[in-house]
Protein backbone atom coordinates (compact mmCIF):
# COMPACT_ATOMS: atom_id res chain seq x y z
CA UNK A 1 0.00 0.00 0.00
CA UNK A 2 1.15 3.36 -0.73
CA UNK A 3 2.36 5.63 1.84
CA UNK A 4 0.15 8.70 2.03
CA UNK A 5 1.58 10.60 5.29
CA UNK A 6 3.04 13.64 4.95
CA UNK A 7 5.72 15.76 6.97
CA UNK A 8 2.48 17.47 8.28
CA UNK A 9 0.42 14.83 9.45
CA UNK A 10 2.50 14.14 13.10
CA UNK A 11 2.25 18.31 13.69
CA UNK A 12 -1.94 17.60 13.09
CA UNK A 13 -2.12 14.76 15.59
CA UNK A 14 -0.44 16.55 18.23
CA UNK A 15 -2.09 19.69 18.04
CA UNK A 16 -5.58 17.36 17.46
CA UNK A 17 -4.21 15.27 20.92
CA UNK A 18 -3.60 18.89 22.80
CA UNK A 19 -6.63 20.22 21.94
CA UNK A 20 -8.85 16.95 22.34
CA UNK A 21 -6.96 17.10 26.07
CA UNK A 22 -7.31 20.81 27.33
CA UNK A 23 -10.79 20.23 26.28
CA UNK A 24 -11.90 17.14 28.34
CA UNK A 25 -10.18 18.72 31.20
CA UNK A 26 -12.20 21.88 31.05
CA UNK A 27 -15.28 20.15 30.92
CA UNK A 28 -14.27 17.74 33.82
CA UNK A 29 -13.18 21.01 35.31
CA UNK A 30 -16.25 22.87 35.21
CA UNK A 31 -18.42 19.63 36.22
CA UNK A 32 -16.35 19.71 39.48
CA UNK A 33 -17.01 22.88 40.16
CA UNK A 34 -20.65 22.46 39.60
CA UNK A 35 -21.33 24.55 36.47
CA UNK A 36 -23.42 22.54 34.60
CA UNK A 37 -26.75 21.93 34.43
CA UNK A 38 -26.21 18.50 35.68
CA UNK A 39 -23.67 18.89 37.62
CA UNK A 40 -25.30 22.09 39.71
CA UNK A 41 -28.73 20.38 39.75
CA UNK A 42 -28.04 16.91 40.67
CA UNK A 43 -24.17 16.16 41.86
CA UNK A 44 -20.71 16.22 40.36
CA UNK A 45 -20.30 12.59 40.78
CA UNK A 46 -23.67 12.05 38.59
CA UNK A 47 -22.44 14.45 35.51
CA UNK A 48 -19.14 12.51 36.06
CA UNK A 49 -20.94 9.23 35.23
CA UNK A 50 -23.90 10.13 33.17
CA UNK A 51 -21.50 11.85 30.67
CA UNK A 52 -18.73 9.07 30.00
CA UNK A 53 -21.75 6.75 29.90
CA UNK A 54 -23.23 8.73 27.23
CA UNK A 55 -20.09 8.84 25.54
CA UNK A 56 -19.08 4.90 26.05
CA UNK A 57 -22.80 4.70 24.40
CA UNK A 58 -22.20 6.33 21.85
CA UNK A 59 -19.14 5.42 20.61
CA UNK A 60 -20.56 1.81 20.56
CA UNK A 61 -23.63 3.34 18.54
CA UNK A 62 -21.71 5.14 16.13
CA UNK A 63 -19.13 1.79 15.46
CA UNK A 64 -21.94 -0.75 15.33
CA UNK A 65 -23.54 1.39 12.28
CA UNK A 66 -20.21 1.39 10.73
CA UNK A 67 -19.96 -2.59 11.43
CA UNK A 68 -23.25 -3.49 10.48
CA UNK A 69 -23.12 -1.30 7.15
CA UNK A 70 -19.83 -3.04 6.36
CA UNK A 71 -20.68 -6.67 7.02
CA UNK A 72 -23.77 -7.11 5.20
CA UNK A 73 -21.91 -8.52 2.11
CA UNK A 74 -20.39 -11.16 4.50
CA UNK A 75 -21.65 -14.50 4.62
CA UNK A 76 -22.62 -15.03 8.84
CA UNK A 77 -21.11 -18.74 8.49
CA UNK A 78 -17.33 -17.57 8.15
CA UNK A 79 -17.92 -15.98 12.08
CA UNK A 80 -20.85 -17.66 13.33
CA UNK A 81 -18.25 -19.85 16.03
CA UNK A 82 -15.51 -16.83 15.93
CA UNK A 83 -17.76 -14.18 16.86
CA UNK A 84 -20.91 -15.70 18.26
CA UNK A 85 -22.86 -12.44 19.87
CA UNK A 86 -21.82 -10.58 16.05
CA UNK A 87 -23.48 -13.22 14.65
CA UNK A 88 -26.64 -13.05 16.80
CA UNK A 89 -26.77 -9.24 16.04
CA UNK A 90 -26.46 -9.59 12.32
CA UNK A 91 -28.25 -12.52 11.99
CA UNK A 92 -31.41 -9.94 13.37
CA UNK A 93 -30.04 -6.93 11.21
CA UNK A 94 -30.07 -8.41 7.89
CA UNK A 95 -33.48 -10.22 8.67
CA UNK A 96 -36.50 -8.16 6.14
CA UNK A 97 -35.82 -4.77 6.22
CA UNK A 98 -34.27 -4.73 10.25
CA UNK A 99 -31.00 -3.30 9.64
CA UNK A 100 -33.17 0.23 8.07
CA UNK A 101 -35.05 0.18 11.34
CA UNK A 102 -32.19 0.00 13.31
CA UNK A 103 -30.81 2.94 11.34
CA UNK A 104 -34.06 4.76 12.09
CA UNK A 105 -33.86 3.67 15.87
CA UNK A 106 -30.12 4.50 16.28
CA UNK A 107 -31.04 7.91 15.02
CA UNK A 108 -33.02 8.68 17.93
CA UNK A 109 -30.31 7.12 20.21
CA UNK A 110 -27.76 8.69 18.91
CA UNK A 111 -29.64 12.66 19.75
CA UNK A 112 -30.42 11.57 22.60
CA UNK A 113 -27.03 10.48 24.09
CA UNK A 114 -26.02 13.75 22.70
CA UNK A 115 -28.87 15.75 24.71
CA UNK A 116 -27.33 13.79 28.03
CA UNK A 117 -23.74 14.89 27.25
CA UNK A 118 -25.08 18.24 26.31
CA UNK A 119 -26.82 18.24 29.74
CA UNK A 120 -23.65 16.97 31.55
CA UNK A 121 -20.72 18.99 30.16
CA UNK A 122 -22.32 22.11 28.94
CA UNK A 123 -21.38 24.96 30.71
CA UNK A 124 -24.08 27.51 32.23
CA UNK A 125 -24.02 30.74 31.30
CA UNK A 126 -20.94 33.11 32.99
CA UNK A 127 -19.65 30.00 34.18
CA UNK A 128 -15.78 30.69 35.01
CA UNK A 129 -12.97 28.25 35.58
CA UNK A 130 -9.90 28.15 37.94
CA UNK A 131 -8.89 32.00 37.17
CA UNK A 132 -8.75 31.24 33.04
CA UNK A 133 -8.30 34.26 30.71
CA UNK A 134 -12.05 34.81 29.63
CA UNK A 135 -11.06 34.67 26.02
CA UNK A 136 -10.20 31.09 26.61
CA UNK A 137 -14.09 30.69 28.53
CA UNK A 138 -15.51 32.15 25.82
CA UNK A 139 -13.34 30.52 22.78
CA UNK A 140 -13.78 27.17 24.44
CA UNK A 141 -16.54 27.01 26.46
CA UNK A 142 -19.02 29.70 25.60
CA UNK A 143 -18.91 28.72 21.91
CA UNK A 144 -19.24 25.20 22.69
CA UNK A 145 -15.99 24.09 21.16
CA UNK A 146 -14.58 21.67 23.79
CA UNK A 147 -18.23 20.19 23.97
CA UNK A 148 -17.75 19.59 20.20
CA UNK A 149 -14.31 17.97 20.26
CA UNK A 150 -14.76 15.93 22.80
CA UNK A 151 -17.99 14.44 21.54
CA UNK A 152 -16.72 14.06 18.01
CA UNK A 153 -13.35 12.76 18.96
CA UNK A 154 -14.02 10.59 21.70
CA UNK A 155 -17.89 9.97 21.05
CA UNK A 156 -17.74 9.09 17.25
CA UNK A 157 -14.71 9.52 14.92
CA UNK A 158 -12.54 6.97 16.45
CA UNK A 159 -15.14 3.74 17.18
CA UNK A 160 -16.45 4.79 13.86
CA UNK A 161 -12.12 4.41 12.51
CA UNK A 162 -11.88 1.54 14.88
CA UNK A 163 -14.81 -0.17 13.90
CA UNK A 164 -14.63 0.17 10.07
CA UNK A 165 -11.46 -1.64 10.06
CA UNK A 166 -12.41 -4.45 12.59
CA UNK A 167 -16.47 -4.87 12.67
CA UNK A 168 -16.48 -8.16 13.97
CA UNK A 169 -14.56 -7.44 16.82
CA UNK A 170 -16.52 -4.32 17.54
CA UNK A 171 -19.94 -5.77 17.92
CA UNK A 172 -19.21 -9.35 19.31
CA UNK A 173 -19.92 -8.18 22.91
CA UNK A 174 -23.27 -8.03 25.05
CA UNK A 175 -23.30 -3.87 25.44
CA UNK A 176 -23.53 -3.66 21.40
CA UNK A 177 -26.36 -6.57 21.35
CA UNK A 178 -28.43 -4.23 24.23
CA UNK A 179 -27.73 -1.06 22.31
CA UNK A 180 -29.11 -2.61 19.21
CA UNK A 181 -32.29 -3.95 20.73
CA UNK A 182 -32.91 -0.94 21.93
CA UNK A 183 -32.75 0.84 18.68
CA UNK A 184 -34.86 -1.77 17.29
CA UNK A 185 -37.47 -1.22 20.52
CA UNK A 186 -37.34 2.21 19.70
CA UNK A 187 -38.37 1.75 15.73
CA UNK A 188 -40.66 -0.50 16.55
CA UNK A 189 -42.69 2.43 19.22
CA UNK A 190 -43.44 4.58 16.15
CA UNK A 191 -42.38 7.54 17.31
CA UNK A 192 -40.47 7.68 14.01
CA UNK A 193 -42.18 6.53 11.55
CA UNK A 194 -42.92 9.78 10.09
CA UNK A 195 -39.56 9.30 8.60
CA UNK A 196 -40.95 6.61 6.07
CA UNK A 197 -43.69 8.04 4.91
CA UNK A 198 -40.73 11.55 3.80
CA UNK A 199 -39.15 8.45 2.07
CA UNK A 200 -42.72 7.35 0.72
CA UNK A 201 -42.83 11.43 -0.96
CA UNK A 202 -39.39 11.38 -1.93
CA UNK A 203 -40.30 7.89 -3.88
CA UNK A 204 -43.07 9.38 -5.51
CA UNK A 205 -41.46 12.33 -6.82
CA UNK A 206 -38.49 10.42 -8.10
CA UNK A 207 -41.21 8.22 -10.16
CA UNK A 208 -39.94 5.20 -8.17
CA UNK A 209 -42.05 2.52 -6.11
CA UNK A 210 -41.10 2.02 -2.69
CA UNK A 211 -40.03 -1.66 -2.82
CA UNK A 212 -38.27 -3.91 -0.74
CA UNK A 213 -36.36 -6.66 -1.89
CA UNK A 214 -35.88 -8.55 1.97
CA UNK A 215 -39.39 -8.41 3.13
CA UNK A 216 -43.07 -10.00 2.15
CA UNK A 217 -46.15 -7.32 1.71
CA UNK A 218 -47.88 -6.18 4.64
CA UNK A 219 -51.47 -8.09 5.60
CA UNK A 220 -54.11 -5.95 6.94
CA UNK A 221 -53.42 -6.34 10.47
CA UNK A 222 -49.59 -5.34 10.19
CA UNK A 223 -50.69 -2.36 7.09
CA UNK A 224 -53.17 -1.57 9.93
CA UNK A 225 -50.67 -0.78 12.80
CA UNK A 226 -47.85 0.77 10.52
CA UNK A 227 -50.32 3.33 9.51
CA UNK A 228 -51.37 3.94 12.82
CA UNK A 229 -47.75 4.37 14.04
CA UNK A 230 -47.26 6.95 10.60
CA UNK A 231 -50.13 8.86 12.01
CA UNK A 232 -49.26 8.97 15.53
CA UNK A 233 -45.80 10.13 14.70
CA UNK A 234 -46.64 12.62 12.46
CA UNK A 235 -48.87 14.19 15.17
CA UNK A 236 -45.71 13.76 17.52
CA UNK A 237 -43.36 15.64 14.58
CA UNK A 238 -46.18 18.73 14.51
CA UNK A 239 -46.58 19.15 18.00
CA UNK A 240 -42.47 19.58 18.53
CA UNK A 241 -42.60 22.14 15.02
CA UNK A 242 -44.59 23.97 17.03
CA UNK A 243 -43.19 24.01 20.38
CA UNK A 244 -40.15 24.34 18.88
CA UNK A 245 -41.11 27.36 16.56
CA UNK A 246 -42.93 29.11 20.10
CA UNK A 247 -39.60 28.97 21.54
CA UNK A 248 -37.49 30.47 18.82
CA UNK A 249 -40.14 32.80 18.47
CA UNK A 250 -39.70 33.84 22.47
CA UNK A 251 -35.73 33.94 22.35
CA UNK A 252 -36.48 30.34 24.53
CA UNK A 253 -33.60 28.70 22.75
CA UNK A 254 -29.96 28.62 23.87
CA UNK A 255 -29.19 30.39 20.60
CA UNK A 256 -27.14 34.08 21.29
CA UNK A 257 -29.66 36.65 22.06
CA UNK A 258 -27.87 39.30 19.80
CA UNK A 259 -29.45 37.24 16.84
CA UNK A 260 -33.00 37.41 15.16
CA UNK A 261 -35.38 35.23 15.36
CA UNK A 262 -36.38 35.43 11.70
CA UNK A 263 -32.69 34.03 11.19
CA UNK A 264 -32.62 31.58 13.73
CA UNK A 265 -35.57 30.37 11.85
CA UNK A 266 -33.33 30.34 8.72
CA UNK A 267 -30.32 28.70 9.90
CA UNK A 268 -32.81 25.80 11.58
CA UNK A 269 -33.81 24.92 8.18
CA UNK A 270 -30.78 25.38 6.36
CA UNK A 271 -29.04 22.97 9.14
CA UNK A 272 -31.79 20.48 9.12
CA UNK A 273 -31.38 19.23 5.27
CA UNK A 274 -27.67 19.83 6.02
CA UNK A 275 -27.57 17.11 8.68
CA UNK A 276 -29.61 14.61 7.17
CA UNK A 277 -27.59 14.99 4.19
CA UNK A 278 -24.31 14.40 6.06
CA UNK A 279 -26.16 11.57 8.06
CA UNK A 280 -27.07 9.66 4.77
CA UNK A 281 -23.98 9.99 3.59
CA UNK A 282 -21.85 8.09 6.00
CA UNK A 283 -23.55 5.15 5.79
CA UNK A 284 -23.76 5.49 1.70
CA UNK A 285 -20.16 6.12 2.26
CA UNK A 286 -19.59 2.39 4.54
CA UNK A 287 -21.38 0.54 2.20
CA UNK A 288 -19.51 1.72 -0.70
CA UNK A 289 -16.30 1.36 0.64
CA UNK A 290 -17.06 -2.17 1.63
CA UNK A 291 -18.62 -3.43 -1.92
CA UNK A 292 -16.85 -6.76 -2.78
CA UNK A 293 -15.11 -6.41 -6.52
CA UNK A 294 -18.06 -8.75 -7.93
CA UNK A 295 -20.92 -6.33 -6.61
CA UNK A 296 -19.15 -2.90 -8.49
CA UNK A 297 -20.44 -2.23 -12.01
Amino acid sequence: MQNTRTICDPFKAICSMGLLIFSIVLIMGIIATEETELSHGASPLLAFIAIWGAILCLSIIEGSLASLVGLASVDRELYKETHPVAFKITSIAYEDDNLQRYIVGRQFMVVLVVFIVNMSGAPLEEADLWGFPQIIIDTFLASGLAMILFTCIVGQLTAQVNASHHMLDFINNYVSLTLFLVAMLIEFSGLLHVSYLVQMVVFWASGKPVESSNEKPRNRMQNAFFWARCVMSFAILICCFVVTFKALFQDQTTLWSCIPTSFAVTIFFLLMPIIGMLEASHVVFFAAAKLQPSECG
